[in-house]
């Protein structure tokens, strides 16, 4: 039985639209509110007359008037019987191996109502915002799938909440006070690394730095420098190395009281930088056999005839120097005695274009803008006329904006299932947008689909990419067996015979569409476009990226750019 259902949403997050994504496959008619306030959400109701109403992402409580009336469904990150709003951020700070998420219905008690259902899943060593990206999600996926379909069904009786049975094993936990994760850099590595991975990517955790207070993000382990607790040890591609009590770790980013999140050797500036070393990592060609311990945005490993290039960039943004260096590697990558080249992104988020952030923070924000898109539109170039390789994108994670170009970018591109992307500029301030969309888009899915992913500003899962032809194959039951199934994938596709006959169409497709129109007539009616967008009397995309990275600054933002400002979507 198919439903008319309605999301309520603090924001219209990953887990959101993939829930989205998900019903609306099943059939069901799904509506999705940004709701910050009671009204909001009673007028929504009033004008939707949902059948079940569900709360994927929302942190405000759901009025009386709307839950006494209407069956709500709330997606809670946290095993049966755990409740509060710092479900996640305890089982991590707490060391958990496992954790869950549960489907309940509202009521009067935040977190207490009758439980329709619930799942599992195991814990690893990540920030709270990639366990959500992916755990979470998936897991929140399965409960919300089962939960509706018992609902639809009819007859079934969710099941109170009820502490004294043995299984539930969760609690009323209180929301984490600032002080229970700030960071003592006399603590072992360990503990550093779980009190910044659970406030990571919000709110942060406090820390000083060579005598600046600050929200510290992005933590990764460092193996072999070594100094006093709190020393700045050295940095690299915009992160700085930090001594513990034991060891060190690398922090990738850094944000003042009422600033934005930033690169941290930007944050620290040239003043506290002073002395600290640059400690220079391999170049990306590191082949097989070659280690490089501690952070790098971007690695390159090789597996026979085929090369696999990772760029791993904090919350999927490309800065410019971030496009140089990755065009620089992929160049690189393209020098070797391989035949195909995987782009693997990364393994939280393949990409979401243009880094905001640093726009946002630049002296001139227009220029700033400018020189980046020049710069994903050099390295997207490089990745179209490759004639050398065959080119692979294989998205791990979400993507958004000129990310989801980036891949098209490639010859074949696969996604694991469960993957969301959102192809459209527009919901940033009615951004047109480059990297070549107006070739790339239509020569997979034509001129009319095209026009809806862009002008739709709708999410759209692996499944349906590859039903409309967006994406060549979506597979991967998880990012393990995702990653297993490319590089089966990757060596049969780099099979000689199989490489030099894709080659060769690829070379004939390519001179035919340059005669039809340069690719360099693509890129330049983009970029008349892009140029009025940021230097053009219509402040549109200045005003609706300052928005964003403001709001992010203040709340957890864990959407593209591009859909974070619809405020209702509808199949």
């Amino acid at each position: 039985m198919a439903l008319r259902i309605l999301f309520l949403c603090t924001a219209y997050n990953g887990l959101a639209q993939r829930a989205w994504v998900e019903l609306t496959d099943l059939g069901h008619e799904v509506s999705v509110q940004v709701a910050a306030d009671a009204d909001t959400m009673r007028a929504a109701v009033a004008r939707e007359r949902p059948q079940l109403i569900v709360a994927p992402m929302l942190k405000s409580a759901i009025p009386d008037d709307i839950w006494t009336q209407h069956t709500c469904l709330i997606v809670h990150p946290g095993i049966v019987g755990d409740r509060g709003p710092s479900s996640l951020d305890w089982a991590i700070l707490d060391g958990e191996h496992d954790w869950g998420v549960t489907v309940l219905q509202a009521a009067a008690e935040m977190d207490a109502g009758d439980i329709w259902a619930s799942a599992g899943f195991a814990m690893r060593g990540a920030s709270k915002s990639q366990l959500y990206r992916h755990e979470v999600t998936d897991a929140a996926i399965r409960a919300l799938l089962q939960a509706v379909e018992r609902y639809a069904e009819g007859g079934y009786r969710p099941q109170p909440l009820d502490y004294g049975r043995a299984e539930v094993r969760g609690r009323l936990r209180a929301a984490m006070r600032p002080s229970e994760r700030a960071i003592d850099w006399q603590l072992d590595t360990a503990s550093v690394l779980a009190r910044v991975r659970s406030a990571d990517s919000y709110p942060g955790a406090r820390a000083e730095l060579a005598g600046l207070r600050c929200q510290v993000f992005g933590a990764h382990p460092e193996r072999v420098l070594r100094g006093r607790p709190g020393e700045l040890l050295g940095w690299r591609e915009g992160a700085v190395c930090v001594a513990t009590g034991d060891g060190a770790v690398w922090l990738s980013h850094l944000r003042e009281k009422d600033g934005i999140k930033l690169p941290a050797t930007q944050v620290l500036g040239e003043r506290r930088m002073q002395g600290v070393l640059e400690r220079a990592s391999r170049p990306a060609m590191s082949v097989a056999g070659q280690r490089d311990h501690g952070y790098r945005q971007i690695r390159y490993r090789e597996s026979g005839a085929i090369g696999y290039l990772h760029f791993d960039f904090y919350n999927g943004a490309m800065s410019t120097a971030q496009c140089d260096r990755l065009r620089t590697a992929f160049l690189q990558a393209r020098q070797r005695p391989t035949r195909a080249i995987v782009l693997m992104g990364g393994a939280d988020l393949w990409s979401n274009g243009i880094h905001l952030n640093t726009i946002q923070a630049s002296n001139d924000p227009a220029l700033e803008s400018w020189r980046n898109i020049l710069a994903m539109n050099a390295l997207v170039r490089e990745i179209v006329l490759t004639d050398s390789h065959l080119v692979i994108s294989a998205m791990q994670g979400n993507a958004g904006a000129g990310g989801v170009i980036l891949a098209l970018a490639a010859d074949q591109v696969w996604a694991r299932r469960g993957v969301v992307m959102n192809p459209h500029y527009k919901g940033m301030g009615g951004l047109y947008g480059s990297e070549y969309w107006t070739y790339l888009l239509p020569r997979r899915v034509g001129d009319t689909l095209a026009r809806e992913l862009t002008e739709g500003l709708r999410p759209i899962g692996a499944a349906g990419a590859e039903r409309i032809g967006l994406i060549d194959a979506a597979f991967g039951a998880s990012a393990a067996d995702f990653v297993a199934h490319v590089e089966q994938r990757a060596e049969r596709a780099a099979d000689p015979a199989s490489c030099r006959k894709a080659l060769s169409l690829k070379r004939r497709r390519r001179a035919a569409d340059e005669r039809r129109k340069p690719l360099e007539s693509y890129g330049a009616e983009e970029l008349a476009h892009m140029y009025r967008n940021f230097f053009g009397a219509d402040r549109s995309y200045h005003e609706a990226r300052q928005r964003f990275v403001l709001k992010c600054a203040a709340e957890v933002c864990e959407t593209a750019p591009a859909v974070q400002s619809a405020a209702r979507v509808t199949a």
